[in-house]
């Protein structure tokens, strides 16, 4: 089961228990799996972000996010375009269609469909 929580950043520990009131700020950079942090004294210091290599962090919804953007935004496109098209066919339905057709539309109940 997949459970969409924060993950916690290894790497922040590890220079905290190094430096402590020392580091000035911190970032996380994703590339290299690391957390950098920027010292009082001008240095920079930098620990990994996980424990072990092949550990299997919990998913959350920024990194589904990143993972499935393409697809997520392929059905986005979709459910669009199909909007649209409902939209367009009920207008060209209404302009174009005979009254007669529109007031058996609206009118027929599902009891008098079945034999």
């Amino acid at each position: 089961m997949i459970t969409l929580q924060r993950r916690q950043l290894v790497g922040h520990d590890i220079l905290l228990a190094r430096h402590g009131n020392h580091i000035c700020s911190m970032r996380v950079d994703r590339s290299n799996g690391t957390v950098v942090a920027l010292l009082d004294d001008g240095s920079v210091d930098s620990a990994p972000n996980l424990i072990a290599p092949d550990l299997q962090l919990p998913e959350t919804v920024g990194s589904v996010l990143r993972e499935d953007w393409k697809l997520l935004t392929a059905w986005a496109g979709m459910a669009a375009a199909m909007g649209v098209l409902l939209t367009a066919a009920a207008v060209a339905l209404g302009n174009t269609a005979d009254p007669a057709a529109l007031e058996m539309f609206t009118t027929m109940s599902y009891g008098a469909i079945r034999p």
